[in-house]
């Protein structure tokens, strides 16, 4: 399964980015061989945003490498059988059985405890990051602002969950609002599940 880069400058800028965010953190430390801990990762990076020009949106912001957002838009079964099936080889050759297995551990019980919040037919932020030498000039925003317009046109909520309790207040700015705090085992850590109505002006 040879590997290719072709965002490797956006996938650096989102390790950097989420680099203190409990799930990736966890994450890297599954990876066996540590030495190559960060080069796996920037893998994952690049397979969530190729992924996501598959099966959702990728967000990449003109003439600029600050950052980026991934979106995950809903599909039929099947598609989303073949999408689970790509995603977990990925896992299994680039990063390893143990990383497999804690991806998925985490991945499980956080769909379950969503499930009952979300429909069928949302859109789900699963990645946004700005390079932390970026930050704070409201650079975040402009990542994610166009995809809810395109939301609020056709009447679609989007949710995200986030592990970073300081990054809520930046995803309330946008319409967000907290639904309910989870404890996550694999993780140890708590995260928060967010949700945006489309906006109805």
């Amino acid at each position: 399964m040879d590997f290719k880069f072709k965002y490797r400058k956006y996938a650096e800028a989102l390790y950097s980015a989420l680099r203190e965010d409990a799930f990736y953190i966890t994450l890297e430390e599954s990876i066996e061989d540590g030495e190559s801990s960060k080069e796996a990762m920037l893998r994952y990076m690049e397979y969530s945003m190729i992924e996501g020009e598959k099966s959702g949106e990728l967000y990449i912001p003109e003439d600029h490498e600050y950052g980026v957002s991934i979106w995950t838009m809903p599909m039929n079964s099947e598609l989303e059988a073949k999408k689970h099936h790509e995603k977990e080889k990925f896992l299994l050759y680039k990063m390893g059985d143990k990383s497999l297995k804690i991806y998925n551990a985490i991945v499980d019980i956080m769909s379950v405890n969503a499930e009952p919040f979300i429909g069928n037919d949302f859109w789900y932020l699963s990645i946004v990051g700005v390079r932390p030498e970026f930050q704070g000039q409201g650079l975040g925003a402009g990542l994610i602002r166009d995809v809810l317009k395109r939301a609020d046109t056709l009447q679609v909520s989007t949710y995200l969950e986030t592990f970073t309790s300081r990054n809520m207040t930046f995803y309330k700015r946008l319409g967000y609002k907290e639904v309910k705090s989870f404890h996550e085992p694999t993780t140890k850590a708590e995260y928060w599940l967010m949700i945006r109505e489309p906006s109805k002006s």
